[in-house]
């Protein structure tokens, strides 16, 4: 199949690697007009799409950039922060930016564009969560853990508040997914703990059941999926991605 996306427009943060990234890429690739934003615009080179720069912990950026844009059909909402901890390990500054970035980025982009999605008509909203959610809890991922867990709510929240008025709301929960991202938490953690590169990668490898790193080419063909007309019946919905992670 192709032109699954053809004459929507979709909108993504975080779209300068990994997952985003590939969203970004897969979303144009099937016809549709892409708005890919990220902090760090630099980040966007070598996308051929609408590339800008947004920091989507300013509300009155993220306002400005709805209005400038108008209406949209699809909204993925990519940004957000691992913090490495238990609650001891987590300060008010780690709660409150991971909350912050992880959370209420959504509710901005969500609250920024919605009102024109309704007049248009509808639309697909799309959150990444995370399997360490609401869904299953790890070893030092306290406030990550809870922001994705909110993620989950604030999803089903949007969802039920708008399903009579065409507007679809779902979330993707990922298990661990090769990126940019991950290697640089692998890093730190190997040089904190004083293990190996390669130990480290093992040990975030083996708690897939599956045997392997999720790609996050697989991830933006769940998003694909979601942003289409295909799913046109789903809403309000956690969609576990993980390699058998929570099993």
């Amino acid at each position: 199949m192709a032109g699954r996306l053809q004459g929507k427009t979709a909108f993504l943060t975080a779209a300068g690697a990994g997952i985003g990234r590939e969203t970004a890429e897969l979303f144009a690739a099937e016809g549709a007009k892409v708005i890919a934003t990220d902090l760090d615009k630099s980040k966007l080179a070598g996308l051929n799409v609408d590339c800008r720069a947004l920091d989507v912990r300013s509300t009155d950026a993220v306002n400005a950039m709805a209005k400038d844009i108008g209406a949209i059909d699809i909204l993925f909402n990519c940004a957000g922060y691992v913090h490495h901890g238990t609650v001891l390990d987590c300060s008010e500054q780690d709660w409150d930016f991971s909350f912050d970035l992880n959370v209420k980025s959504m509710h901005r982009t969500i609250k920024a564009f919605l009102p024109a999605m309704l007049e248009k008509g509808g639309g697909s909203i799309i959150n990444i969560s995370s399997g360490v959610s609401s869904i299953r809890g790890v070893p030092n991922r306290y406030v990550y853990g809870a922001t994705k867990a909110a993620v989950i709510g604030l999803t089903k929240a949007i969802a039920a508040d708008f399903i009579r008025r065409g507007i679809r709301c779902n979330a993707i929960c990922p298990g661990t997914i090769q990126s940019p991202s991950l290697d640089d938490r692998i890093a730190t953690l190997a040089k904190s703990s004083g293990q190996s590169l390669d130990t480290v990668r093992k040990a975030f490898i083996d708690r897939q059941p599956i045997g392997r790193l999720g790609t996050a080419r697989e991830m933006a063909n769940l998003a694909l999926y979601l942003g289409s007309d295909e799913s046109s019946y789903t809403t309000g919905q956690i969609h576990i991605a993980d390699g058998g992670f929570a099993l």
